[in-house]
Protein backbone atom coordinates (compact mmCIF):
# COMPACT_ATOMS: atom_id res chain seq x y z
CA UNK A 1 0.00 0.00 0.00
CA UNK A 2 2.82 2.37 0.91
CA UNK A 3 4.56 1.53 -2.39
CA UNK A 4 1.37 2.31 -4.32
CA UNK A 5 1.15 5.65 -2.57
CA UNK A 6 4.75 6.47 -3.49
CA UNK A 7 4.04 5.54 -7.14
CA UNK A 8 1.07 7.88 -7.13
CA UNK A 9 3.20 10.69 -5.71
CA UNK A 10 5.87 10.08 -8.34
CA UNK A 11 3.23 10.18 -11.07
CA UNK A 12 1.97 13.50 -9.75
CA UNK A 13 5.50 14.87 -9.72
CA UNK A 14 6.08 13.64 -13.28
CA UNK A 15 2.77 15.13 -14.43
CA UNK A 16 3.59 18.43 -12.78
CA UNK A 17 7.02 18.45 -14.41
CA UNK A 18 5.50 17.62 -17.79
CA UNK A 19 2.91 20.37 -17.40
CA UNK A 20 5.61 22.81 -16.41
CA UNK A 21 7.58 21.89 -19.50
CA UNK A 22 4.50 22.27 -21.70
CA UNK A 23 3.56 25.75 -20.47
CA UNK A 24 6.96 27.22 -19.61
CA UNK A 25 9.79 25.71 -21.64
CA UNK A 26 10.35 27.36 -25.06
CA UNK A 27 10.38 25.10 -28.10
CA UNK A 28 13.76 24.70 -29.86
CA UNK A 29 13.07 26.71 -33.00
CA UNK A 30 15.46 26.13 -35.92
CA UNK A 31 15.50 29.92 -36.52
CA UNK A 32 14.41 33.00 -34.54
CA UNK A 33 11.19 33.36 -36.53
CA UNK A 34 10.04 30.00 -37.83
CA UNK A 35 7.22 30.06 -40.40
CA UNK A 36 5.10 27.13 -41.50
CA UNK A 37 1.81 26.56 -43.29
CA UNK A 38 -1.20 24.49 -42.33
CA UNK A 39 -3.05 23.63 -45.51
CA UNK A 40 -6.85 23.42 -45.61
CA UNK A 41 -7.94 19.96 -44.45
CA UNK A 42 -4.59 19.12 -42.82
CA UNK A 43 -4.75 16.95 -39.71
CA UNK A 44 -3.06 17.70 -36.41
CA UNK A 45 -0.96 14.56 -36.87
CA UNK A 46 0.43 15.74 -40.22
CA UNK A 47 1.24 19.16 -38.75
CA UNK A 48 2.93 17.58 -35.72
CA UNK A 49 5.00 15.35 -37.99
CA UNK A 50 6.14 18.33 -40.04
CA UNK A 51 7.13 20.27 -36.92
CA UNK A 52 8.98 17.28 -35.49
CA UNK A 53 10.83 16.78 -38.77
CA UNK A 54 11.84 20.46 -38.68
CA UNK A 55 13.17 20.16 -35.14
CA UNK A 56 10.50 22.32 -33.53
CA UNK A 57 9.14 19.35 -31.57
CA UNK A 58 11.23 16.52 -30.07
CA UNK A 59 8.49 14.10 -31.21
CA UNK A 60 5.13 14.44 -32.95
CA UNK A 61 3.19 12.62 -30.21
CA UNK A 62 3.93 15.39 -27.72
CA UNK A 63 1.72 17.90 -29.55
CA UNK A 64 -0.88 15.25 -30.42
CA UNK A 65 -1.08 14.02 -26.83
CA UNK A 66 -1.40 17.52 -25.34
CA UNK A 67 -4.08 18.45 -27.88
CA UNK A 68 -6.10 15.33 -26.99
CA UNK A 69 -5.79 15.99 -23.27
CA UNK A 70 -7.08 19.53 -23.88
CA UNK A 71 -9.82 18.29 -26.22
CA UNK A 72 -8.55 20.39 -29.13
CA UNK A 73 -7.06 17.81 -31.48
CA UNK A 74 -9.74 18.40 -34.16
CA UNK A 75 -9.95 22.19 -34.09
CA UNK A 76 -6.77 23.36 -35.82
CA UNK A 77 -7.19 26.06 -38.46
CA UNK A 78 -5.51 26.44 -41.84
CA UNK A 79 -3.22 29.39 -42.47
CA UNK A 80 0.32 30.68 -42.34
CA UNK A 81 1.89 30.67 -38.89
CA UNK A 82 5.01 32.19 -37.41
CA UNK A 83 6.66 30.97 -34.20
CA UNK A 84 8.98 33.35 -32.39
CA UNK A 85 11.55 32.78 -29.66
CA UNK A 86 9.89 31.82 -26.39
CA UNK A 87 6.96 29.95 -27.93
CA UNK A 88 5.95 26.99 -25.76
CA UNK A 89 4.03 23.84 -26.66
CA UNK A 90 0.93 25.26 -24.98
CA UNK A 91 1.23 28.51 -26.96
CA UNK A 92 1.75 26.54 -30.19
CA UNK A 93 -1.52 24.66 -29.64
CA UNK A 94 -3.27 27.94 -28.83
CA UNK A 95 -2.06 29.41 -32.10
CA UNK A 96 -3.17 26.42 -34.14
CA UNK A 97 -6.64 26.26 -32.63
CA UNK A 98 -7.30 30.01 -32.47
CA UNK A 99 -6.15 30.66 -36.03
CA UNK A 100 -3.44 33.05 -34.83
CA UNK A 101 -1.99 33.29 -38.31
CA UNK A 102 0.53 35.77 -39.68
CA UNK A 103 -1.04 38.73 -41.42
CA UNK A 104 0.07 40.94 -44.23
CA UNK A 105 -1.38 44.10 -45.71
CA UNK A 106 -2.48 45.04 -49.21
CA UNK A 107 -3.32 48.61 -50.13
CA UNK A 108 -5.77 49.49 -52.88
CA UNK A 109 -4.79 52.99 -53.93
CA UNK A 110 -7.26 55.79 -54.57
CA UNK A 111 -7.37 56.59 -58.27
CA UNK A 112 -6.18 53.19 -59.44
CA UNK A 113 -7.87 51.67 -62.45
CA UNK A 114 -8.94 48.05 -62.21
CA UNK A 115 -6.02 47.21 -64.49
CA UNK A 116 -3.70 48.70 -61.85
CA UNK A 117 -5.43 46.63 -59.18
CA UNK A 118 -5.09 43.42 -61.19
CA UNK A 119 -1.39 44.05 -61.69
CA UNK A 120 -0.77 44.73 -58.00
CA UNK A 121 -2.64 41.58 -56.96
CA UNK A 122 -0.55 39.45 -59.29
CA UNK A 123 2.71 40.90 -58.00
CA UNK A 124 1.93 40.41 -54.29
CA UNK A 125 3.67 37.21 -53.11
CA UNK A 126 1.32 36.85 -50.14
CA UNK A 127 -1.82 36.59 -52.28
CA UNK A 128 -2.83 33.34 -53.96
CA UNK A 129 -4.18 33.90 -57.51
CA UNK A 130 -7.70 32.64 -58.04
CA UNK A 131 -9.60 35.17 -60.16
CA UNK A 132 -7.22 37.95 -61.21
CA UNK A 133 -6.64 36.40 -64.64
CA UNK A 134 -10.32 35.84 -65.40
CA UNK A 135 -12.26 38.00 -67.88
CA UNK A 136 -14.01 40.90 -66.18
CA UNK A 137 -17.55 39.53 -66.26
CA UNK A 138 -16.48 36.09 -65.04
CA UNK A 139 -14.39 37.61 -62.26
CA UNK A 140 -17.34 39.67 -61.07
CA UNK A 141 -19.59 36.60 -61.12
CA UNK A 142 -17.06 34.62 -59.08
CA UNK A 143 -17.00 37.21 -56.29
CA UNK A 144 -20.78 37.51 -56.23
CA UNK A 145 -20.97 41.06 -57.62
CA UNK A 146 -24.10 42.40 -59.26
CA UNK A 147 -22.11 44.38 -61.84
CA UNK A 148 -20.33 42.87 -64.82
CA UNK A 149 -17.72 45.66 -65.09
CA UNK A 150 -15.16 45.81 -62.24
CA UNK A 151 -14.03 49.39 -62.77
CA UNK A 152 -14.51 51.61 -59.73
CA UNK A 153 -16.41 49.17 -57.51
CA UNK A 154 -13.63 48.23 -55.06
CA UNK A 155 -13.10 50.50 -52.09
CA UNK A 156 -9.53 51.89 -51.86
CA UNK A 157 -8.13 51.10 -48.43
CA UNK A 158 -5.50 48.98 -46.67
CA UNK A 159 -6.75 45.45 -46.07
CA UNK A 160 -5.15 43.05 -43.58
CA UNK A 161 -5.36 39.34 -44.25
CA UNK A 162 -3.63 36.04 -43.60
CA UNK A 163 -0.71 35.37 -45.89
CA UNK A 164 -1.87 32.83 -48.43
CA UNK A 165 -5.36 34.30 -48.82
CA UNK A 166 -6.77 34.41 -52.33
CA UNK A 167 -7.24 37.47 -54.49
CA UNK A 168 -10.94 36.54 -54.62
CA UNK A 169 -11.37 36.88 -50.85
CA UNK A 170 -9.66 40.29 -50.85
CA UNK A 171 -11.75 41.54 -53.79
CA UNK A 172 -14.94 40.38 -52.06
CA UNK A 173 -14.04 42.45 -49.00
CA UNK A 174 -13.18 45.52 -51.07
CA UNK A 175 -16.34 45.17 -53.15
CA UNK A 176 -18.62 44.79 -50.14
CA UNK A 177 -16.94 47.73 -48.43
CA UNK A 178 -17.59 49.93 -51.47
CA UNK A 179 -21.22 48.81 -51.63
CA UNK A 180 -21.73 49.64 -47.95
CA UNK A 181 -19.91 52.98 -48.11
CA UNK A 182 -21.68 54.06 -51.29
CA UNK A 183 -25.12 53.06 -50.00
CA UNK A 184 -24.57 54.94 -46.74
CA UNK A 185 -23.41 58.08 -48.56
CA UNK A 186 -26.26 57.90 -51.07
CA UNK A 187 -28.82 57.64 -48.28
CA UNK A 188 -27.84 61.06 -46.90
CA UNK A 189 -27.07 62.81 -50.22
CA UNK A 190 -27.92 66.42 -50.84
CA UNK A 191 -31.35 67.02 -52.43
CA UNK A 192 -31.94 67.63 -56.14
CA UNK A 193 -28.66 66.27 -57.43
CA UNK A 194 -28.54 65.52 -61.19
CA UNK A 195 -27.70 61.89 -60.37
CA UNK A 196 -30.24 59.09 -60.62
CA UNK A 197 -28.46 56.14 -59.01
CA UNK A 198 -25.59 55.36 -56.64
CA UNK A 199 -23.67 53.99 -59.64
CA UNK A 200 -23.89 57.37 -61.37
CA UNK A 201 -22.52 58.96 -58.19
CA UNK A 202 -19.69 56.42 -58.20
CA UNK A 203 -18.93 57.22 -61.83
CA UNK A 204 -18.79 60.96 -61.22
CA UNK A 205 -16.73 60.44 -58.05
CA UNK A 206 -14.16 58.51 -60.09
CA UNK A 207 -13.81 61.50 -62.42
CA UNK A 208 -13.42 63.87 -59.48
CA UNK A 209 -10.76 61.54 -58.07
CA UNK A 210 -8.71 61.70 -61.27
CA UNK A 211 -9.13 65.47 -61.65
CA UNK A 212 -8.17 66.34 -58.06
CA UNK A 213 -4.53 67.33 -57.76
CA UNK A 214 -4.92 69.08 -54.41
CA UNK A 215 -7.41 67.82 -51.80
CA UNK A 216 -8.53 71.37 -51.01
CA UNK A 217 -9.91 71.70 -54.56
CA UNK A 218 -11.89 68.45 -54.54
CA UNK A 219 -15.22 69.91 -53.44
CA UNK A 220 -15.17 72.73 -56.01
CA UNK A 221 -14.22 70.29 -58.78
CA UNK A 222 -17.24 68.18 -57.83
CA UNK A 223 -19.37 71.33 -57.82
CA UNK A 224 -18.23 72.21 -61.36
CA UNK A 225 -19.31 68.83 -62.71
CA UNK A 226 -22.61 68.92 -60.82
CA UNK A 227 -23.31 72.41 -62.22
CA UNK A 228 -22.50 71.22 -65.73
CA UNK A 229 -24.83 68.24 -65.44
CA UNK A 230 -27.60 70.49 -64.16
CA UNK A 231 -27.22 72.83 -67.12
CA UNK A 232 -26.90 70.07 -69.71
CA UNK A 233 -23.29 70.98 -70.51
CA UNK A 234 -20.81 68.33 -71.52
CA UNK A 235 -18.36 67.41 -68.78
CA UNK A 236 -15.33 67.84 -71.07
CA UNK A 237 -12.87 66.14 -68.77
CA UNK A 238 -9.54 64.79 -69.99
CA UNK A 239 -9.32 61.73 -67.70
CA UNK A 240 -12.36 60.11 -69.32
CA UNK A 241 -10.80 60.52 -72.76
CA UNK A 242 -7.52 59.08 -71.53
CA UNK A 243 -9.35 56.12 -69.98
CA UNK A 244 -11.21 55.44 -73.20
CA UNK A 245 -8.00 55.52 -75.21
CA UNK A 246 -6.50 52.76 -73.10
CA UNK A 247 -3.04 51.71 -74.21
CA UNK A 248 -3.21 54.12 -77.16
CA UNK A 249 -2.63 57.02 -74.79
CA UNK A 250 1.00 58.08 -75.16
CA UNK A 251 1.16 60.58 -72.32
CA UNK A 252 -0.05 63.73 -74.04
CA UNK A 253 -3.57 64.51 -75.27
CA UNK A 254 -3.88 66.14 -78.67
CA UNK A 255 -6.81 67.96 -80.23
CA UNK A 256 -7.46 64.95 -82.44
CA UNK A 257 -7.83 62.81 -79.30
CA UNK A 258 -10.49 65.15 -77.94
CA UNK A 259 -12.34 65.06 -81.26
CA UNK A 260 -12.26 61.27 -81.66
CA UNK A 261 -15.66 60.04 -80.55
CA UNK A 262 -15.97 57.04 -78.23
CA UNK A 263 -18.11 56.08 -75.25
CA UNK A 264 -15.78 57.74 -72.73
CA UNK A 265 -15.17 60.97 -74.64
CA UNK A 266 -17.00 63.58 -72.58
CA UNK A 267 -16.00 66.24 -75.12
CA UNK A 268 -18.13 64.60 -77.83
CA UNK A 269 -20.84 63.03 -75.67
CA UNK A 270 -23.23 64.43 -73.10
CA UNK A 271 -23.67 63.15 -69.57
CA UNK A 272 -21.61 60.63 -67.69
CA UNK A 273 -19.45 57.93 -69.25
CA UNK A 274 -20.90 54.39 -69.08
CA UNK A 275 -18.76 53.27 -66.13
CA UNK A 276 -16.38 54.70 -63.55
CA UNK A 277 -12.84 55.32 -64.76
CA UNK A 278 -11.00 54.67 -61.49
CA UNK A 279 -11.40 53.78 -57.83
CA UNK A 280 -12.79 56.85 -56.04
CA UNK A 281 -11.98 57.67 -52.44
CA UNK A 282 -14.56 58.28 -49.74
CA UNK A 283 -13.68 61.97 -50.02
CA UNK A 284 -14.60 62.05 -53.72
CA UNK A 285 -17.87 60.20 -53.11
CA UNK A 286 -18.77 62.65 -50.37
CA UNK A 287 -17.82 65.64 -52.52
CA UNK A 288 -20.10 64.49 -55.33
CA UNK A 289 -23.05 63.82 -53.02
CA UNK A 290 -22.58 67.02 -51.00
CA UNK A 291 -21.18 69.63 -53.42
CA UNK A 292 -20.79 73.18 -52.11
CA UNK A 293 -22.95 75.94 -53.51
CA UNK A 294 -21.01 77.42 -56.40
CA UNK A 295 -21.43 79.11 -59.78
CA UNK A 296 -18.18 77.74 -61.22
CA UNK A 297 -18.50 75.92 -64.54
CA UNK A 298 -14.84 75.59 -65.52
CA UNK A 299 -11.47 74.77 -64.04
CA UNK A 300 -7.97 74.25 -65.33
CA UNK A 301 -4.88 72.81 -63.69
CA UNK A 302 -2.26 75.40 -62.79
CA UNK A 303 0.59 72.92 -62.99
CA UNK A 304 1.35 72.83 -59.26
CA UNK A 305 -1.49 70.50 -58.31
CA UNK A 306 -4.02 73.26 -57.74
CA UNK A 307 -6.79 74.42 -60.07
CA UNK A 308 -8.02 77.77 -61.38
CA UNK A 309 -11.84 78.04 -61.34
CA UNK A 310 -13.99 80.23 -63.59
CA UNK A 311 -17.66 81.06 -63.97
CA UNK A 312 -17.58 81.89 -67.69
CA UNK A 313 -15.85 80.72 -70.83
CA UNK A 314 -13.90 83.93 -71.45
CA UNK A 315 -12.18 83.75 -68.05
CA UNK A 316 -11.59 80.05 -68.52
CA UNK A 317 -9.92 80.55 -71.90
CA UNK A 318 -7.60 83.12 -70.37
CA UNK A 319 -6.71 80.67 -67.59
CA UNK A 320 -6.04 77.91 -70.14
CA UNK A 321 -3.77 80.21 -72.13
CA UNK A 322 -1.92 81.12 -68.96
CA UNK A 323 -1.44 77.69 -67.44
CA UNK A 324 -1.60 75.17 -70.25
CA UNK A 325 0.60 75.50 -73.28
CA UNK A 326 0.78 71.91 -74.47
CA UNK A 327 0.23 72.32 -78.16
CA UNK A 328 -3.36 71.11 -78.40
Amino acid sequence: MRRLAWCFVLLLIAAAAAYGWIVAVPLPLPQPAYAFTVKPGASLRSVARELAASGVLPADWILIGWARIMGRDRTIKAGNYELTAGTTLARLLDKLTQGDVTQTAFTIVEGWSFRDLRSALKKDPGIVPAVADLPDAELMQKIGAAETVPEGVFFPDTYYFATGSTDASLLVRAYRTMQQRLAAAWAVRAPELPLSTPYEALTLASIVEKETGRPADRALIAAVFINRLRQGMRLQTDPTVIYGMGEQYAGNLKRRDLDADHAFNTYTREGLPPTPIALPSQASIDAVLHPPASTFLYFVARGDGSSEFSTNLADHNRAVAKYQRNGR
